[in-house]
């Protein structure tokens, strides 16, 4: 069961409660260099990503949010460490969240005008807490960033804005590895009611990442923690998109596209499976149907899941067998498989959007 938080407004996105677990990715671009940022944006929205972070690093980068807002139609959040103007200047340029932690940007003072901009513009504030950077204090207390240390970070940091009667919260608690991060997130939900954004932080390359990404957030979501999440990966932010779909769709939580089946082969399998599995997943990769789609390699466990899939490809010698909702539809050759395949899942689409 899922986990109950309140619910909060990014933009036009809903976080928290009932709403659907959203997809956000942060860009690697230069974020005074406007043109390129909106370019990526557009890249990561055109392939499901619901929300984007941009790193504020100065005022430039602070001045650029507007045109950047502007160009955009997802919600923008804004990265901001340290330096309270920043947040000043992003708040004044149109964004639609905050990520900051009120504990690290010095006097009460400087605070209150962030909660009270916030407060205007109906703007809600990330507090995340992150392992490599914990306060100095807790660190000497517990001796590493361990999950209790992290806990305890955050629930410092949201009583600052609770004490300014500010509820337009959402949390994180990143780690670099699983254990922790799950720990955090566990511990943490004991103890408020406020949306979750879940991930691991620095989790690695593509490969690596994906595989401790899918381990650790499957695990928080599966608990029923977490409300938004971003997979963190080192290298193009569009696979982080994807493996968070991916992630997503896993667990029957959201669907966007197909849903992919088959089989790892082996001695039994008597066509050319993997060639014909890459190429049907690169072709029908952006079908806007959640159709499940099996490319099956021999008579063992083939037919079963061909025929329970909507669409699906059971191989024999040099040739398969084309279903489509549990109905054998024709015999195809080796060769014409992959096509054969991409054609009927098309004419499914076709139907479904169109029906007589």
């Amino acid at each position: 069961m899922r986990h109950k938080t309140r619910q909060i407004k990014l933009g036009d996105i809903a976080i928290g409660g009932e709403a659907p677990v959203s997809v956000q990715s942060m860009c690697n671009t230069d974020t005074r260099d406007v043109a390129a940022t909106l370019a990526q944006i557009d890249q990561l929205q055109q392939i499901g990503c619901e929300i984007v972070r941009v790193a504020v690093p100065d005022q430039q980068a602070a001045e650029a949010l507007g045109a950047i807002r502007q160009g955009m139609s997802i919600p923008l959040i804004a990265d901001i460490h340290f330096d309270y103007r920043l947040a000043l200047t992003a708040l004044q340029q149109g964004v639609d969240g905050l990520r900051l932690n009120p504990g690290n940007i010095g006097a009460r003072w400087k605070v209150e005008e962030v909660v009270q901009a916030c407060r205007e513009r109906a703007v809600p504030i990330r507090i995340g807490v992150n392992g490599g950077s914990l306060e100095k204090e807790l660190l000497g207390r517990y001796g590493h960033p361990t999950a209790e240390a992290m806990a305890e970070s955050a629930l410092g940091h949201i009583r600052i804005l609770e004490e300014l009667n500010y509820s337009e919260i959402k949390v994180s608690l990143k780690a670099s590895d699983v254990h922790r991060t799950v720990d955090a997130y566990r511990l943490l939900a004991k103890q408020i009611d406020y949306p979750l954004h879940i991930g691991i932080t620095e989790a690695g390359t593509t490969w690596a990442g994906t595989i401790k990404s899918a381990v650790g957030l499957g695990t928080l979501l599966y608990d029923g923690l977490g409300d938004t999440l971003r997979v963190s990966l080192t290298g193009d932010p569009v696979q982080e998109v994807k493996v968070g779909w991916e992630i997503l769709k896993s667990l029957g939580l959201r669907e966007r596209g197909p849903v992919f089946v088959s089989c790892p082969t082996c001695g039994r399998c008597e066509v050319e499976l993997i060639s014909v599995a890459e190429e049907v997943e690169r072709r029908l990769h952006d079908l806007p149907r959640a159709l499940t789609i099996a490319v099956m390699g021999c008579a063992v466990n083939g037919p079963g899941e061909a025929r329970e899939a909507d669409l699906g490809i059971a191989g024999g010698k040099g040739q398969g067998l084309l279903f489509s909702k549990g109905e054998i539809v024709r015999k195809v050759p080796q060769a014409e498989l992959a096509d054969a395949l991409v054609e009927e899942a098309w004419k499914m689409v076709r139907q479904l959007d169109y029906p007589e």
